[in-house]
């Protein structure tokens, strides 16, 4: 059996940029365990899968995806959600405008096509005050922090950018935390926010661009901020820039996407 694979980086109009995902179209699901292992050999933060739906099954749903990082799957990432509707724009030319996916924990994510624009409606997760466990401290490696809350994430609440780029977490002790992964962010000099994101459990030390993420960075800036328009960014090493609205119980992320590269996937019979 082979299956095509196409490799995108997402929030970005670069290549290099962004942050990269692998996306794999399927007629039919494949089992978890060939899945789980074909995201572990792209060793990228993740890898997509979709396959189309019948007319009125899940919802009204066009496609089911789900989303694997190397070491396990995820409940929802927004990058990769890009790079699928990239590939369905602008490889596959299924000429749709408005697409929606059905998820396995996430409902429904729409994602809307303006021009090389792809706009994804994702559900807002505020993140609530917590009291942190003093391991998250010793992990991050710092002591100006403004308030620390949680979600899926812990969401930590540095003084500004310089705090958030000098960050350099023990990756070990990442790992040890209850917690998906560890969101750091500010107020940004240009950007209304920005932040950086780590996922050492789920085989990502940092991921480069994070919509997930984002899912919590805007309704607490647009709280912060008295402001329902946000632009963000992310500083990782590679960089990215999110256009962001807070809609109450969700929230939209635009991006653009790249492709990188088209391959096909062996499999054996």
């Amino acid at each position: 059996m082979n299956l095509t694979i196409y490799q995108v980086d997402a929030f970005t109009d670069e290549l290099f940029k962004g942050n990269p995902a692998a996306i794999v179209p399927l007629k039919q699901w494949l089992p978890d365990d060939v899945m789980q292992r074909i995201a572990m050999e792209n060793n990228l933060a993740e890898t997509a899968f979709f396959v189309p739906l019948y007319p009125g099954a899940h919802g009204g749903a066009d496609y089911h995806i789900r989303w694997f990082t190397p070491t396990l799957e995820i409940d929802l990432c927004g990058h990769a959600t890009v790079a699928t509707a990239f590939v369905i724009d602008k490889m596959l030319k299924t000429g749709e405008q408005h697409i929606t996916f059905s998820t396995q924990t996430a409902g429904h994510l729409e994602v809307t096509i303006q021009d090389d624009w792809y706009l994804l409606d994702f559900p807002a997760r505020m993140p609530e005050p917590v009291v942190a466990p003093s391991l998250l401290y010793k992990a991050l490696g710092v002591s100006n922090v403004v308030e620390i809350l949680k979600s899926r994430d812990y969401f930590v609440v540095l003084e500004n950018e310089d705090a958030v780029r000098e960050v350099k977490p023990d990756m070990t002790l990442l790992k040890q935390l209850d917690t998906t992964g560890v969101i750091v962010t500010a107020k940004g000099y240009k950007a209304d926010a920005v932040s950086r994101c780590f996922y050492p459990k789920a085989g990502v030390d940092e991921d480069p661009v994070t919509g997930s993420a984002h899912c919590n960075v805007v309704p607490y800036w647009s709280q912060q901020l008295q402001k329902t328009q946000l632009v963000c960014r992310q500083i990782s090493a590679r960089g990215g820039e999110l256009v962001c609205e807070h809609r109450g119980d969700r929230v939209i992320l635009g991006g653009k996407a790249v492709l990188y590269m088209k391959g096909e996937i062996y499999l054996q019979q």
